[in-house]
């Protein structure tokens, strides 16, 4: 499925080992994969920082006040758009949940919740909130065919081994009709292309997949499952682009970064490529 040989750039990881990998083409898809993946018991070491900020609630600093500020507004956004994808029941299941304030949110909004999540410290944060959040090994092996209106990976997908293998869950999981809503950071957008190398969204190794409009499309479809719609994700832009200027220069540079992501959202408004896309996917 893979041609090994078709490298698409060599990509650090900054956040922790420092060391280097490979991105590769997947000739079937069209997205990238990780080279080398480590495997799923090397995994947890790359995600082993107090930076690690989705896995966190603290606001230590300037960038990550910002970051839970811009957050909040975000989940706002994310619970209209599920209140859209449905109009009878409501049982939402939320994969890679991190600290729960999304399923929090839902909760609240008469969603019948259920949380994964794989790293220990944010399900503790996540379970004193919502108290029913499990890892991932023990939860998705054993929850019933059909039962979810609603399955969310926000920026989880990209994290996730055995890609098909768990695309095929998910559509097992879900209701007919059922969507599936995933948000992805996207390769083809102009900030990614600006810093290459340096893009803070290919997050090496923890990102084992980066993905395209027609990458995702390709893979859904496989499995009987079609894109409704595609909604960007503008705040993105900022973020990563904060990012990038600090791996690719050792300083945030807020106005670069700031030039850049309002560049990358301003051509991504004739061509859609944002930095990161929202996919509504009804399983059909």
């Amino acid at each position: 499925m893979v041609n090994r040989n078709t490298k698409y750039l060599e990509v650090k990881d900054f956040s922790v080992s420092k060391e280097i990998f490979e991105l590769n083409i997947n000739e079937e898809f069209g997205f990238l994969e990780t080279r080398p993946q480590p495997s799923k018991k090397e995994l947890a070491r790359y995600y082993d920082s107090e930076d690690y900020i989705s896995h966190t609630d603290t606001k230590r600093n300037l960038f990550e006040k910002v970051y839970h500020l811009v957050r909040t507004i975000a989940l706002k956004r994310k619970l209209k758009l599920i209140n859209t994808c449905t109009s009878d029941t409501k049982r939402l299941l939320d994969v890679g949940c991190g600290t729960g304030d999304f399923l929090l949110l839902a909760k609240q909004n008469g969603w019948d919740i259920t949380g994964i999540e794989p790293n220990s410290k944010a399900r503790e944060i996540a379970n004193k909130k919502n108290n029913n959040v499990v890892s991932d090994d023990k939860g998705l092996s054993v929850l019933e065919k059909e039962s979810f209106d609603v399955i969310t990976l926000w920026h989880v997908l990209e994290h996730l081994p055995d890609l098909e293998e768990h695309v095929q869950l998910f559509q097992y999981l879900l209701k007919p009709k059922g969507r599936l809503v995933i948000a992805l950071p996207n390769f083809k957008s102009y900030d990614a292309k600006y810093y290459k190398s340096f893009w803070a969204a290919f997050d090496v190794p923890r990102h084992l997949w980066h993905f395209s409009k027609n990458s995702v499309a390709k893979l859904f479809l496989k499995y009987g499952m079609a894109i409704e719609v595609i909604l960007p994700m503008k705040f993105d832009a900022f973020y990563v682009s904060l990012l990038s200027e600090k791996h690719k220069t050792g300083k945030l540079n807020p106005i670069r970064s700031f030039w850049v992501a309002s560049r990358s959202n301003f051509k991504a408004h004739r061509s859609k490529e944002y930095s990161s896309l929202i996919y509504v996917i009804k399983n059909n």
